[in-house]
C-alpha cells in the first residue's frame, strides 16, 4: 500500500494502534514508510516508552520534566541496556537464531504468589533452571534465611511498582541476574538485601527501602531506575566496573554510594559490556554539542546567569569607565592622609603657575628651550607599538580586552593527564542520577576509582569526599545546596573534575587539602555561602578555565601551605577578595581574569607567599591587590586597572616583590604602602575603604574571612573550614593537618630571598590619586618604575622611619609634583628622570640623598627643599620650566655641589639656584649653570647626554633579558658631565660657576 493513498495524519491515527513488534515490521518495508514510523516520535514512541514497565521517564529522576530528543531512541537504549544480563554463556557464540530459538524453547515462567505455581520465593528458586523467569504476583515476601541464587534467573514483579516487596537477603552465586519491578526492605537478620561477589547483576525500575546492596569485586552491578530511600545505600568492594543510571538515592544515614579499594584485576565477563554502554554515553558527553557553548547557559539550578557571563572585559573608553565608577576627569582635592591634601597648591606653585601664565602673555610660548628626553631608558613603554596602538602606560583608556575561557575541549587539548582521565572506564560509574536530602552522596575511598557524570546533588551534608589515594572523574554534574562544602578531596586523592555546576552550598564548593591533587576545569562555582574553592592543609590541584563568581568569600581561598596553580579562570561578582592566601599559603596565580569583586581582587597577608602573575585584576569595588601584615609574594607582569579603590595597597610590614605590573586607571592610589592597619571603621566596610584613600581592599577582612577569625564575625578560617573539621570528626580523623605542613626551610628554598620589599619594573599610570604613595614605617626599594600621568603626584613619601631608596624611576607628566617628601622621612633619589609634572620635580622635607637625577620641564621648581630638611643633592641636571632650577628655603642642612642647571622658559625671571640668605648650614658647592645667549641666536640646542635622559638601561641586556614588559638592567653611573655644543665658546663662556 502506498503511503500517498491517505493524508499523512491519517496513517499517524492508525499507526497510533499498532505494538512495538509490528512498527520494526512496519520500518522494513521501505523509506517513505519508516520515515512515517519515525515521525511518531511524540506520539506513538513516547506511549510506548512511558508505558513500559521496567523504565521511567528517561529523565527520571533529576529532570523528569525535560523531553528526551528522541522518545525512540530512548526506547531502544532501554531495549539494549536491559539484555546486558542475558549475554552470558557459551550459546552466544552460535548462530543468533538459533540462540533466539532454543533460549526461547527452553525458557519457562514461573508464577509465585497465592494460587500460583508456587507461594513462596524460595520454592520457585529451588525449581528454576537457567534463565528462566520468575514472576512475583502482588504481595510481600519473607524470608527468614539468607536465599542463595545459584542458577541464571530473571526476578520481576507483576503489576505497579510497589506491589510486590520482598524482605529477603539474596546472595547471588550465578553468573547472571535480573531483578526487575520490585521493592527491597531489609530482613530482621541483616540491613543487606542483595550481595555478589563474582556475578553480574542487573537492576531495573526497583525501590531500596532502608536496605543495602553489597557489591564486591570481580561482581558487577548495573542499576537503572532504582530508588534508594530511607536510609539505604550500595557498596561497591573492589570493583572493576560497574554502572548506576538514572537511579534516586535519598535520605541516606551516611554516605549514597560508597566506592571503597582499588579495582580487582580479575573481570568477569559482564565488564566488556558495561563498557560499552559507558563509552556511549562518554563518547556523547565529550563531543562538545551537549550544553550551551561556555559563559551562555542559562536557565541552570541554582540562579540566573550573572551579567556579564561571558565574562571578557568589555571594551570601556576613560570617560565610560569614570562614570561608572564615579571617578571625575579632574581629581578635585582628593585627600590622601592626615590633613594632606593634594588638591591644594602650595605658594609657591600657585606663584609659579601664575607667572607662567603671565608669562605666557608676554612671551609666545615656546619648547625649544625645553631638553629633549624622550630617549630615557623606559621610553620603548611610552611608543606606540606596531600595530598603532597605545602601550598600557600611555594610552588613555583601560585596558578594553583580557583572555577568553579555553574550552573542555581545548584544556584537553593541552593536557595528555586530563585527556586520559576523561575517557578512562574504571571502577564505579554514576550517571544521570539524582542524590538529594540525605548525610552524603558519594564517598571514595582508599584507592577506589569512580566516574560521575550528569548526576544532581542538592540538599545533603556533602555531595562528594574523595580520601586515600582515591580517583574520581566527575563530568557535567550539579552540586548544590550542600550544608557543609559540596566536593571534599584530601589524603592524596586526585583526578578530574570538569564542567560542572557547583553552587549555593554552605562552605565552600570545592574543599582541597592533605595532599590532594585534582584537576579541576571549566566548572561554574558561584553563589557560595563561603568560598567558592578553598585549598590548605598541603593541598594542591589545578584549577584551570573555571568561572568563579557570587561567593560569599574569596573566590579561592588559599592557606595553611597549600600550593595549587590557578591558571586562567575568571573570578568575578564575589562578595569578598577574588583570590585570598593567608596563613603560610602559596600557589601559582596565573593568567586569571578577577573582577568586580567587593574587596581586594588578591589579598595576600599573615605569611601567604604565592607568586601571582600575568592576571587582568580590574574593576573591583575596593583595591586590586592587597598585600597585608606578614604578606610575601612575587606579584610579577599583572594588568591591575579600573580598581575603586588602590591599585596595589601593601602593609610595611609584608615583604612582597612587585615586578613588571601595569598598574593603571585605579580611582585612588595606583600603590599604595602604610605602616599601621586600617581605622576601625573601615573594617570589612567596602564604602568607608573606598571613601579613605588608602586602605581599600578589605584592610583588615579582605582574605574570605581573613581577619575576623579572631573576632568571631564568620566560623573558621574562611572558605569551608568549619564544614571541614566536622567532617573529619566525623570520620573520627585527627584533625591536625597543621601537623603535616612543610618547614620554613623548605618553603622558601625555590623562592628569590630578600629582605626588603621590591617595587620593580612597574608602570603606575593614569590612576586617580598619587602614583606611589608611601607611609612606612620599613624600609622600601622602588627601582626602574615609570610612573606617569596620575592625577595626583608621581610619588609621595609621608612617613618612612627607614631608608626608601627611590632609584632609577621614570616620574613623567603627573599632574601635581614629581616626588614629594615630607618632614622626618628617610628618602634617597638616585638615578630618576623627573620629567614634565604639573608641580615640584622634586619637594623633599626629610632627610636623605638626591643625587645623579634628571630634573626636567615640571611647572614648579626643579627641586624644593625645606623644612629643616638634612639632605645631599648631588650632581643633577636640573631644568625647570617656570621656577626656580633648586631651591633652598628654611634652615636645611646638607650640601649642594656638583648639580647643572639649564635656564627654563626665556622668560622666567626667577634664579635658577636660590638659597635664603639666612641659611648657613647648607654648602653650594661647585655647581653649574647654562643660560640662554640672545648674542647667539642659532646655538646648537642643549642635549642631556654622557649620560643620557636618566633613567639609563644597559643595552647590552636588551628586550630579551626581560620576562615582563619593563624589566631592565639598571646602570648607575659615578659621574655626571654635561655637553654643550655651541658656536659662542670664543666670544665667551656659557657657564656660570658659583661659589
Amino acid at each position: 500500500m502506498e503511503v500517498g493513498t491517505l493524508p499523512v495524519e491519517l496513517w499517524r491515527v492508525i499507526l497510533a494502534y499498532l505494538p512495538l513488534p509490528d512498527l520494526g515490521r512496519c520500518c522494513l518495508v521501505c523509506r517513505a514508510w519508516r520515515e512515517l514510523i519515525l515521525s511518531l516520535d511524540n506520539t506513538r514512541w513516547r506511549q510506548l516508552c512511558l508505558g513500559c514497565p521496567e523504565c521511567r521517564h528517561p529523565n527520571w529522576p533529576s529532570r523528569p520534566h525535560q523531553e528526551p530528543p528522541s522518545w525512540r531512541e530512548a526506547l531502544k537504549q532501554h531495549a539494549l541496556a536491559s539484555r546486558t544480563w542475558t549475554q552470558n554463556g557459551p550459546e552466544l557464540q552460535s548462530s543468533a537464531c538459533l540462540h533466539l530459538f532454543r533460549r526461547r524453547k527452553d525458557r519457562r515462567v514461573w508464577h509465585v504468589g497465592p494460587g500460583c505455581d508456587f507461594e513462596t520465593l524460595r520454592g520457585a528458586l529451588g525449581v528454576a533452571g537457567p534463565y528462566d523467569r520468575i514472576v512475583l504476583h502482588p504481595g510481600v515476601y519473607e524470608e527468614q534465611a539468607e536465599l542463595a541464587l545459584k542458577v541464571p534467573v530473571e526476578l520481576v514483579g507483576l503489576g505497579q511498582l510497589g506491589e510486590v516487596s520482598l524482605l529477603v537477603c539474596v546472595e547471588q552465586q550465578c553468573p547472571t541476574a535480573r531483578l526487575c519491578n520490585l521493592v527491597f526492605m531489609p530482613a530482621w537478620f541483616s540491613t543487606v538485601v542483595y550481595k555478589t561477589s563474582w556475578g553480574h547483576v542487573q537492576l531495573d525500575n526497583c525501590n531500596f527501602e532502608g536496605a543495602q546492596l553489597q557489591i564486591r569485586g570481580p561482581g558487577t552491578c548495573q542499576a537503572r531506575f532504582c530508588s534508594f530511600s530511607q536510609g539505604s545505600s550500595a557498596h561497591f568492594l573492589g570493583v572493576a566496573l560497574s554502572l548506576l543510571d538514572s537511579c534516586d538515592f535519598s535520605g541516606s544515614d551516611t554516605a549514597s554510594v560508597t566506592i571503597e579499594g582499588p579495582p580487582v584485576s580479575e573481570r568477569n565477563w559482564a565488564c566488556k559490556h558495561l563498557a560499552a554502554l559507558a563509552r556511549t554515553f562518554t563518547s556523547w558527553g565529550l563531543s562538545g554539542n551537549n550544553g550551551a557553548p561556555r559563559g551562555s547557559q542559562t536557565g541552570c539550578a541554582g540562579g540566573p546567569q550573572p551579567p556579564g557571563a561571558n565574562v571578557t572585559v568589555e571594551d570601556l573608553s576613560k570617560g565610560e569607565w569614570q562614570r561608572r565608577a564615579g571617578v571625575e576627569v579632574v581629581c578635585r582635592g582628593t585627600v590622601i592622609e592626615d590633613g594632606w591634601n593634594e588638591g591644594e597648591h602650595s605658594a609657591g606653585e600657585d606663584e609659579n603657575q601664575a607667572g607662567e601664565k603671565n608669562c605666557n602673555i608676554n612671551h609666545p610660548f615656546t619648547l625649544d628651550y625645553k631638553l629633549p628626553y624622550d630617549h630615557h631608558g623606559l621610553a620603548h613603554l611610552l611608543k606606540p607599538q606596531p600595530d598603532g596602538s597605545l602601550p598600557p602606560a600611555s594610552s588613555p583608556d583601560p585596558p578594553s580586552v583580557a583572555p577568553d575561557l579555553l574550552s573542555f575541549q581545548q584544556e584537553l587539548q593541552r593536557d595528555p593527564e586530563a585527556q586520559v582521565l576523561a575517557t578512562s572506564i574504571q571502577g564505579c560509574i554514576l550517571r544521570r542520577c539524582l542524590f538529594r536530602e540525605g548525610k552524603g552522596g558519594v564517598h571514595v575511598c582508599n584507592y577506589g576509582q569512580a566516574r560521575l557524570e550528569g548526576n544532581v546533588f542538592r540538599g545533603l551534608n556533602y555531595a562528594v569526599r574523595c580520601i586515600q589515594n582515591a580517583t574520581i572523574v566527575m563530568l557535567r554534574n550539579e552540586v548544590s545546596g550542600c550544608r557543609a562544602s559540596g566536593v571534599f578531596l584530601r589524603l592524596s586523592a586526585q583526578g578530574l573534575i570538569a564542567e560542572n555546576n557547583i553552587h549555593s552550598n554552605g562552605e565552600a564548593g570545592l574543599d582541597i587539602r592533605k595532599g590532594a591533587n585534582p584537576i579541576i576545569l571549566c566548572n561554574r562555582i558561584h553563589s557560595g555561602l563561603r568560598s567558592g574553592v578553598v585549598v590548605l592543609g598541603n593541598g594542591k590541584g589545578s584549577i584551570r578555565s573555571n568561572q568563579i563568581y557570587n561567593n560569599k568569600e574569596a573566590g579561592v581561598y588559599i592557606l595553611f601551605n597549600g600550593n595549587p596553580v590557578v591558571s586562567g579562570n575568571h573570578i568575578f561578582q564575589g562578595q569578598a577578595a577574588g583570590i585570598a592566601v593567608n596563613e603560610n599559603g602559596r600557589g601559582m596565580i596565573i593568567e586569571n581574569v578577577i573582577k568586580e569583586n567587593q574587596w581586594g581582587g588578591a589579598d595576600i597577608r599573615r605569611g601567604g607567599d604565592p607568586v601571582l602573575r600575568n592576571n587582568y585584576i580590574c574593576h573591583g569595588y575596593s583595591d586590586g591587590v592587597v598585600v597585608g601584615e606578614r604578606g610575601r609574594g612575587l606579584i610579577e607582569g599583572n594588568h591591575i586597572y579600573c580598581n575603586k579603590g588602590c591599585g596595589v595597597w601593601v602593609m610595611s610590614s609584608s615583604l612582597p616583590q612587585l615586578l613588571g605590573n601595569y598598574i593603571t586607571h585605579n580611582r585612588m592610589y595606583g600603590l599604595a604602602v602604610f605602616c599601621r592597619k586600617d581605622p576601625e571603621n573601615r573594617e570589612g566596610n567596602p564604602a568607608a575603604q573606598e571613601a579613605g584613600g588608602g586602605g581599600g581592599g578589605g584592610g583588615v577582612g579582605g582574605g574570605g574571612g581573613g581577619e575576623r577569625r579572631g573576632e568571631g564575625v564568620r566560623r573558621g578560617g574562611g572558605g569551608g573550614g568549619g564544614g571541614g573539621q566536622e567532617n573529619f570528626n566525623e570520620e573520627g580523623e585527627l584533625f591536625a593537618w597543621e601537623s603535616d605542613l612543610d618547614s620554613e626551610d623548605e618553603r622558601y628554598s625555590a623562592r628569590r630571598s630578600i629582605s626588603v620589599a621590591l617595587v620593580e619594573s612597574n608602570c603606575m599610570s593614569h590612576n586617580g590619586a598619587v602614583g606611589l604613595y608611601v607611609k612606612s614605617s620599613e624600609p622600601l626599594n622602588v627601582i626602574a618604575n615609570l610612573v606617569n600621568s596620575n592625577c595626583g603626584a608621581g610619588i609621595a613619601v609621608l612617613q618612612s622611619s627607614q631608608l626608601i631608596r627611590l632609584v632609577t624611576n621614570c616620574v613623567l607628566d603627573n599632574s601635581r609634583g614629581g616626588v614629594t617628601v615630607e618632614k622626618d622621612c628617610r628618602v634617597e633619589l638616585r638615578g630618576n628622570g623627573i620629567y614634565d609634572n604639573g608641580g615640584h620635580g622634586v619637594s623633599f622635607c626629610g632627610d636623605g640623598q638626591i643625587g645623579e637625577n634628571d630634573v626636567v620641564g615640571n611647572r614648579g621648581c626643579g627641586i624644593q627643599v625645606s623644612n629643616n630638611a638634612d639632605v645631599k643633592i648631588l650632581r643633577n641636571r636640573v631644568q625647570p620650566a617656570q621656577g626656580c632650577g633648586i631651591v633652598v628655603l628654611g634652615s636645611v642642612r646638607g650640601v649642594v655641589h656638583d648639580n647643572l642647571l639649564f635656564q627654563g622658559h626665556p622668560g622666567n625671571i626667577k634664579p635658577v639656584l636660590h638659597i635664603d640668605p639666612g641659611n648657613e648650614s647648607c654648602v653650594l658647592r661647585n655647581n653649574s649653570i647654562l643660560r640662554h645667549s640672545n648674542s647667539c641666536p642659532s646655538a646648537t640646542p642643549w642635549l642631556l647626554e654622557n649620560p643620557s635622559p636618566r633613567p639609563l638601561a644597559d643595552p647590552a641586556s636588551g628586550p630579551s633579558s626581560s620576562r615582563y614588559p619593563s624589566r631592565l638592567t639598571i646602570s648607575m653611573t659615578t659621574r655626571i658631565s654635561a655637553t654643550v655644543e655651541s658656536g659662542c665658546h670664543s666670544n665667551g663662556s656659557m657657564f656660570c660657576s658659583i661659589l
